[in-house]
């Protein structure tokens, strides 16, 4: 596999990434996604960027011993580290060019609204109703007077929109009047994400499947924006025994939890690599030999569920 854009020839570009939120400490499938990240793009060539998405909850410290943790786990990449917290003038820059083109509206709803509106024939669950798409100028102003500040919603020209799958093949997924910008004035993760991959060079984008549909409303806005979205790979979740995806309540998940229990970043490598038909169980291996065995045709599609039992010591 080799769909690596080069702009001369001999001269790879474009850049996987791994862009985690700095809440609290990464566990063994985030670290799981992040390895198949790395290898997806150090396999095709590209450069690898780190971005902390830090627009929301932050834990202290927790930026600095995720990037501890995967540098642990041999997991390099090409600095720097991008820090959405710095970014809100790009993002003002784009939403400021959508609303001169009009393909924006100031919604006035509360998440109870949507929930509670009655939704359009044959929509899909979560999708906005549209209930300020049409509003006229009076009626906007009306809501302006009650003081509650609106947030900014794209004003989407289609219902829905194709993406392309490396794992997964071709996947149409649902595009509504998504926000770009709260109304406490904090730009959206389907904007931001859009604007820091196109400036990070990114364009392989391997995430867990849960956001498989974040994909149709993240690309069809980067056609909007005139970026060019990027290539995508949705990996299976790292499950618990009860079918809920991994967190951290589920036990010693995490590189320093699993280090006090015996379990050192040797033995978790060897793990997920097992788990992703890269190695035989319990067999100790390095990150670079798993880049040079990978092949993304032979990882499994189904989720990985995690037993207690692995996390022990043989």
């Amino acid at each position: 596999m080799n769909d690596c854009r080069r702009d001369e020839p001999g001269r790879p570009s474009g850049a996987g990434r791994y862009a985690p939120s700095p809440s609290g400490d990464l566990h063994i499938g985030n670290l799981r996604t992040a390895l198949l990240a790395w290898l997806f793009a150090r396999s095709t060539g590209r450069r690898f960027v780190v971005r902390m998405e830090d627009l929301d909850r932050v834990a202290p410290g927790a930026a600095d011993r995720q990037l501890a943790d995967l540098a642990a786990m041999g997991i390099t990449w090409d600095p720097p580290v991008m820090w959405q917290s710095q970014r809100q003038l790009s993002y003002d820059v784009a939403i400021d060019d959508l609303q001169r083109r009009g393909l924006t509206y100031e919604c006035f709803c509360t998440r109870r609204e949507i929930l509670e509106a009655p939704s359009a024939p044959h929509a899909p669950a979560g999708a906005y109703p549209g209930t300020c798409r049409d509003l006229s100028e009076a009626q906007r102003q009306a809501k302006r007077d009650t003081g509650r500040p609106p947030a900014i919603r794209l004003h989407a020209g289609v219902a829905e929109f194709t993406v392309v799958d490396t794992l997964l093949g071709s996947h149409t997924g649902m595009v509504d009047d998504f926000v770009l910008r709260r109304g406490d004035g904090t730009p959206a993760y389907n904007l931001a994400v859009v604007i820091d991959d196109d400036a990070q060079g990114v364009d392989q984008v391997v995430r867990a499947d849960d956001l498989l549909s974040s994909a149709p409303r993240q690309s069809y806005l980067a056609t909007l924006l005139h970026i060019s979205p990027p290539v995508y790979a949705h990996v299976p979740l790292v499950l618990n025994t009860e079918g809920a995806r991994l967190a951290k309540r589920d036990g010693a998940v995490t590189l320093s939890d699993l280090a006090l229990g015996g379990i050192d970043t040797q033995r978790v490598l060897s793990l997920i690599a097992a788990s992703l038909n890269m190695a035989a169980p319990n067999e100790p291996v390095t990150i670079d030999q798993l880049l040079a065995r990978f092949d993304p045709d032979d990882l499994p599609r189904d989720p990985w569920v995690l037993e207690p039992s692995a996390m022990q010591i043989c």
